[in-house]
Formats: structure tokens, sequence, C-alpha cells
């Protein structure tokens, strides 16, 4: 009985809301006066002898009621629909002195969801060291009034957040908003909290850096590299110019008959000979 005194529903849904008496079996629904009514006052629906004798505008074409158990069926429920209902079920014994059957209360609660958040990021300045910018997040079509909230890499920071709705039975719209100056790379999350669920919407807010380094002219880049091979080149022209004379063989003559000396080695006659020839002649 007490889960039946509260009935939670979502936006758009079919709710039922459960009544206190069910016809017997061996009794029709002729005999009955069934009222359902909101706040005691408003009449929602009512029946009498079988027949309905009352159709709430606001809820015509929306409502319905089981001819055996009463419920009261709403469909599509909207958030306005939330508040107390109150069913009255007489039994036609005597027209004259009906007996109460049942009267009871059951509340109805109807929520709607928020939307996923949509997140973005407005630069106003920017510099070598850090970028400033505004970060807004946005969900709309909620209800009730919940909690946003947002995070730096999973870090917990405090939103400024407007709520705005056209009345207190109107779905919200919620807009936060952060400024920050970013030194690096960050993931901001925004998340919005409602009727047991959050959604979450993460984005990656990037450091801009204004800083230009001065680009080498592709002229001077040019220029350095032949330089570069000029130098290697008159480098190498000047060690070969050096060493290269001293590779020589000194210990080869050239051959005095090339058809008869080849294949011979050719040595050099040693200086002490030619001394000696010379002394024997004088």
């Amino acid at each position: 009985a007490l889960e039946k005194k509260v009935i939670n529903s979502k936006l758009g849904e079919k709710v039922g809301l459960p009544c206190c008496h069910e016809i017997p079996s061996s009794d029709s629904l002729h005999n009955y006066r069934v009222y359902w009514q909101k706040n005691t006052m408003e009449v929602v629906l009512a029946y009498a002898e079988g027949k309905e004798i009352s159709n709430n505008e606001r809820y015509k074409n929306r409502t319905e009621m089981n001819d055996r158990n009463f419920t009261l069926w709403i469909s599509p429920v909207e958030i306005p629909d939330s508040g107390p209902y109150q069913c009255v079920v007489q039994h036609l014994t005597s027209s004259q002195n009906p007996s109460v059957k049942c009267d009871e209360t059951v509340t109805l609660f109807v929520a709607a969801d928020f939307s996923e958040p949509n997140v973005t990021a407005e630069v106003i300045s920017s510099s070598c060291e850090s970028t400033e910018m505004v970060v807004t997040c946005f969900s709309y079509g909620g209800f009730p009034k919940s909690k946003m909230s947002g995070a730096l890499n999973n870090e917990s920071v405090e939103l400024n957040v407007t709520w705005m709705s056209e009345s207190s039975l109107s779905p919200y719209n919620a807009t936060g908003k952060l400024q920050l100056n970013v030194t690096k790379d960050v993931t901001f999350t925004c998340s919005v909290e409602s009727n047991g669920l959050t959604k979450s919407t993460s984005l990656l807010l990037k450091k801009t850096n204004h800083c230009v380094v001065p680009a080498i002219p592709t002229s001077y880049n040019v220029i350095t590299a032949s330089s570069i091979i000029i130098i290697i080149f008159l480098l190498a022209i000047t060690l070969a110019a050096r060493y290269l004379p001293r590779h020589v063989c000194s210990h080869c003559c050239k051959p005095q008959n090339s058809v008869q000396q080849s294949g011979k080695e050719c040595t050099k006659t040693p200086m002490s000979s030619k001394v000696t020839s010379e002394t024997s002649s004088v």
C-alpha cells in the first residue's frame, strides 16, 4: 500500500494510478460511482452507473479508467500532471445512501531527463604563456531543477550555473560558465545529474601558441650548403697537393728496354759502385 502512495513517471510516458478498490466478479460497474480528482478539488474523470459523467478538458483524450480495478491511465503524461490524485469509490446499494468503498490519495511525480550537455570554448586572449578562454556548458529539457558540475582533468571545478524555466512546472534549461587560463592542454568535463541519471560531455582545451619563431630563408640555406661544399672541395685539393707526391714510388726506375726488361725487377745502382768506377779511371 505504501508503494502505491507515490508513482514516478517520465515525461511522455503512459502511467497508471491505482485505486484502492476492485469490483468483485459477482458485481458490475453499473452499481458504482467513481471519482478521480486532483488536489481534492479538480475532477479529472468520473463514472456513474457504468457511464462517464465528467472528463476534464485538460486531460481530454489523455485519460481512461479500468472498469474492474478503477486504475486511472494518463498518456502521454505531462509535467503539470504532477500532484496528488484522490480516488473515491461509492457502491450504489441505495440511491439515497451510497456506501463509500474507497477514498485514497496517490501522488504522481513526473520527471524529465536533461539533454546531453553541449560544451563550447571561446578564446578571449592568448600569449606565449597561457590562453584565456570562457567554457560554456548547456543542457535543456530537464525537470526538476538538478545539478550541473564541471571538472578539469577529473579535478572538480565550480561552474557559474543559470537555470531558466517558463514556470515552476516547466522544463528547465541550464547554462554553466567557467573562465580560466590554459597553460597546457587540459580536458574539461561537464556533467548534469537528474533523476538518478548522469550525463557527461568532455572537450579538450588546447593552449594556442602565438609565439612566432622566424623561419630561416630558403636562399640562406642554399648559400650555407654551397659554402660548405666549396670549403670541403678546396680542403680536399689542398690535402691532395700536399701529400700525393710522397706516395710516388721512389725505389723504381724506368726500364731501358721495355721488351727485354719486361717482367724483370729494376734496381738502382748503388752510389758506392759509381764512386769506385770513377776512381779506377783516374
